[in-house]
């Protein structure tokens, strides 16, 4: 697996940097790389670590939540994606500015993003897809060369000549594009008119992508300015040449562009706080050169971070809550518990990367140990170690996060769904208990089963993913429809036939509704031989961040092998926990994203 960049053969490792938490990001970086799934033995190779070091790497970062385990194989967990949300919460840019681009999609009905510089690339912090047979398949955090993008010119206006030769160093380096694993492969000339380019976009204020990431492909760009000045980030539209031509892209759309990007401007002025922080301000490539490979070559050391805690399910790891004092009493306690396989200092360590956001541009270094809990002497050598790497930079007292931060795993789990989130939970469940567990969401008047994970009993409750039953009478309906607002219940019922599916279905609509009351009270519905004769299934709600109900998860069985006293005394608790680790692997993963549900 080639490196994201090459490191300057110059570029030394402060004294004072955190080894371990090198590695860590090391091996996060190389399963971001490889689309978010390796084997052990694959990142030994990959990161160049001992294997011994790779297995101590792995066991920390699915500790903390960030990676799971299954056998010999490494997979990166939703909840990693609050790294790149606290750079994306930093910079403000997609809670201010992605609800206009959306709404430029729908009237355009064209792809829309927004992007910001990382040194002589560009990384999208917002997307707005057409769902077409031929769509834009770049994902949030995807790191592009400027000269391949429509972006890239506009931000390269305000190079200087260290930046440039940079950059040509970099081209040199790197003809062929390998450290831009996320590009497809083009044959591209070593001397193209990029500074051509760059010189025209400076004077028009607007660029044009003519096919330059594949054939068929082109975007229009224009820049979206700070109030302070420079540019905050670059809009910009994506289409296909079945659609449009590059002329007639311009021609039809760059003035509708520009309105979009006043507009947004205009935001950026009028938010609370001032100036929004972007992209334009990074540094650019002859700073940027690749330094986060120096955690490749480190050699042992260590120093402290984040969260999460175990509560008694395998496998299910929950953030702590409380603030720094749960964060050092889980860091002692998971210490204790796994001895050496545990890097503390690894887990320490990434807990600064989460202390920004929240509308903090950036926080000195008394606060950054305020919100760790870590000691300042701790806390600096982390954002030594994170500003070497090219995930942080400095100006004077105040430290910032930078858009290298979201190449730690966002771009794969940017379209995570809904099921995959649960899939894992549920088989947790699932091999807890010995029975079968499911999501579904609500298709009309009938359920759904998106994920699903079965046991291997000589009765077994036999559903498959895609299976679809009327609402009405099973647990995951219930609770679904109990979350529906008045007038849409009313009108579903309305136009429900409730037919007699087994021996005990409810058939009388009044009855009907008193249940319903009785599941939005209680939170759960328990349905006992009603779709099926001996079928036996309880089920809750799983919210998304409003607290909409947007999927239901149960439990099925044979009426046979628990009583409805014991689903609710010891399947209940169980089932409401695994509800809520979805959740909070939800919660994460839909805050600048949008996770499907179906």
């Amino acid at each position: 697996m080639p490196p994201t960049r090459t490191l300057p053969p110059e570029t030394q490792v402060p004294a004072e940097a955190v080894a371990p938490l090198m590695r860590g990001i090391t091996v996060l970086r190389r399963l971001t790389d490889a689309d978010g799934a390796m084997s052990l033995s694959a990142l030994e190779r990959a990161t160049g670590l001992a294997r011994s070091t790779v297995d101590r790497v792995a066991t920390t970062l699915a500790r903390v939540g960030y990676v799971r385990l299954d056998g010999r194989d490494v997979t990166l967990a939703p909840r990693l994606m609050e790294v790149g949300n606290a750079y994306l919460a930093s910079i403000r840019l997609p809670g201010l500015l992605g609800a206009r681009a959306d709404a430029l999609a729908d009237e355009l009905d064209e792809s829309v993003s927004l992007a910001v510089a990382d040194g002589d690339g560009i990384r999208f912090v917002h997307q707005a897809t057409r769902r077409r047979a031929m769509s834009l398949s770049f994902r949030i955090g995807d790191l592009l060369p400027a000269e391949r993008t429509a972006p890239g010119p506009l931000f390269a206006a305000a190079w200087g000549a260290a930046d440039w030769r940079g950059w040509r160093e970099r081209r040199a380096a790197d003809p062929d594009g390998e450290g831009f694993p996320s590009l497809p492969r083009r044959e591209i000339p070593a001397e193209d008119d990029f500074e051509q380019r760059t010189a025209r976009a400076g004077a028009e204020g607007w660029s044009l992508d003519d096919q330059l990431i594949e054939p068929g492909l082109i975007a229009l760009a224009v820049p979206v300015r700070a109030p302070a000045g420079g540019v905050a980030c670059v809009l910009s539209v994506v289409s296909h040449t079945s659609r449009h031509t590059a002329q007639g892209l311009r021609d039809s759309l760059l003035e509708r562009l520009r309105a979009a990007a006043d507009e947004m401007e205009a935001r950026l002025r009028d938010a609370p706080g001032g100036d929004a922080a972007g992209g334009g301000a990074q540094p650019g490539p002859a700073g940027s050169g690749g330094a986060a490979d120096a955690a490749d070559a480190a050699g042992p050391a260590g120093v402290p971070g984040p969260a999460g805690v175990v509560d008694g399910e395998p496998g299910a790891v929950v953030p702590p809550v409380g603030g720094p004092p749960v964060l050092a009493s889980w860091t002692a306690a998971s210490k204790q518990e796994l001895g050496r396989e545990f890097i503390e200092s690894l887990a320490r360590g990434l807990t600064v990367l989460t202390a920004f956001g929240d509308g903090a541009d950036s926080l000195t270094l008394s606060t950054v140990a305020r919100a760790t809990g870590l000691s300042r002497a701790s806390a600096r050598r982390a954002l030594i170690t994170l500003e070497h790497l090219g995930y942080a930079a400095a100006d004077g007292r105040e430290h910032r996060l930078t858009p290298r931060v979201l190449g730690l795993g966002y771009p794969p789990l940017s379209r995570t769904t809904l099921a995959q989130i649960a899939q894992p939970h549920l088989a947790a469940l699932a091999g807890h208990i010995k029975d079968s567990a499911s999501l579904a969401v609500l298709d009309g008047d009938f359920v759904q089963y998106v994920a699903r994970a079965a046991t291997h009993r000589i009765m077994n409750v036999n559903i498959t993913v895609g299976t679809r039953f009327p609402a009405y009478a099973t647990s995951l309906g219930r609770v679904l429809l109990a979350g529906l607002p008045p007038a849409d219940l009313t009108a579903g019922l309305a136009r429900t036939e409730l037919r007699p599916l087994a021996p005990h279905t409810l058939t009388r609509r009044d009855a009907l509704e008193a249940v319903l009351d009785r599941v939005r009270q209680d939170g759960y519905a328990l349905v006992d031989e009603e779709l099926e004769a001996g079928l036996r299934s309880i089920a809750v709600p799983v919210r998304d961040r409003e607290g909409t109900a947007v999927a239901s998860i149960n439990v099925a069985m044979h009426s046979s092998s628990r009583t409805i006293e014991e689903c609710e005394d010891r399947i209940l608790p169980r089932l409401r926990a695994t509800a809520h680790r979805i959740e909070a692997e939800l919660h994460i993963a839909d805050r600048f994203t949008r996770v499907a549900v179906s």
